[in-house]
């Protein structure tokens, strides 16, 4: 082979090269319930909602895939016992975003022993367990995210306000859902793995999750915008009421529990500052 042949050669090897690195791309599994679940069926939200959190990052990430494993309504148990059904794929990356629904189904909470010892899924650390034991037999090597529930004011599904729920500024059955936050972070720190703390971050705090809710005067009759706290006394009636949030009310959520476009990007933003550091 002459010297001009391989030069054409090594050229187009490295280009070659260089697709095959392109092509390559950065796999992302986000286990989750209805928050991550949302990103894909945005027709869930009365389109109220452009981008979830997941195209938002892979927006600013365009060598990163995702798959989305959130599931409407469940909770880390369920993920849990149905961990082998899930067909969980072999990733870069995997982020677990659950809680807020096992705080709400009045799961028992359990405690970090049931985590260490592997106790099964009669309790959320349990379930964790069996959450990451699965994750580390699919890449023992692959970065996990842990992200704890968010706050939640009263929710008010927007297709059906039958559906709906008191927010976390109360205990369900004697639990916080800081108590169910706390666990998260407590096994991510046992585990050495990245926390996402939305629960304690300022961007979700109470007065931010909306900018009111929209309720009947008890006295008059007449609705009224009310800001938190003072909503949270005022009933609700989802036969005769008007729904209770506006376009006007989206802050952080846009029905008091699920990310809203400026919910959704601040959590891309947080997911962002620990991906791409690892996933160039």
């Amino acid at each position: 082979m002459n010297q001009k042949f391989k030069t054409l050669f090594v050229i187009l090897l490295c280009i070659t090269l260089s697709a095959f690195t392109f092509q390559s791309k950065t796999k992302w599994v986000a286990i989750g319930d209805s928050i991550t679940y949302l990103n894909d069926d945005l027709d869930e939200t009365g389109n109220r909602v452009t981008q979830g959190y997941m195209s938002l990052v892979v927006n600013k990430m365009p060598n990163l895939e995702y798959e989305n494993q959130g599931h409407n309504g469940w909770t880390a148990v369920r993920i849990a016992k149905e961990i082998d059904k899930l067909n969980l794929k072999t990733a870069d990356v995997y982020s677990v975003f659950l809680g807020t629904n096992d705080w709400w189904g009045s799961q028992n909470l359990g405690t970090m022993d049931d985590y260490k010892n592997n106790t099964g899924t009669s309790t959320v650390y349990g379930s964790y367990r069996v959450i990451t034991d699965k994750l580390k037999d699919l890449n023992s090597k692959a970065m996990v995210i842990l992200i704890t529930p968010l706050k939640r004011l009263d929710f008010v599904y927007y297709n059906n306000m039958k559906n709906n729920a008191f927010g976390s500024y109360k205990t369900k059955n004697g639990r916080d859902l800081a108590e169910f936050a706390n666990a998260v972070a407590e096994i991510a720190k046992f585990e050495g793995y990245k926390l996402i703390d939305l629960y304690n971050s300022n961007d979700f705090n109470y007065k931010n999750i909306v900018n009111f809710k929209r309720l009947k005067d008890p006295q008059t009759g007449n609705y009224k915008d009310y800001k938190y706290p003072d909503f949270v006394d005022i009933p609700f009636n989802p036969e005769t009421d008007e729904y209770p949030y506006p376009t006007e009310a989206i802050n952080m959520t846009y029905d008091g529990l699920h990310p809203s476009d400026k919910g959704n990007q601040a959590i891309a933003k947080k997911i962002i500052k620990i991906m791409k550091p690892a996933f160039k």
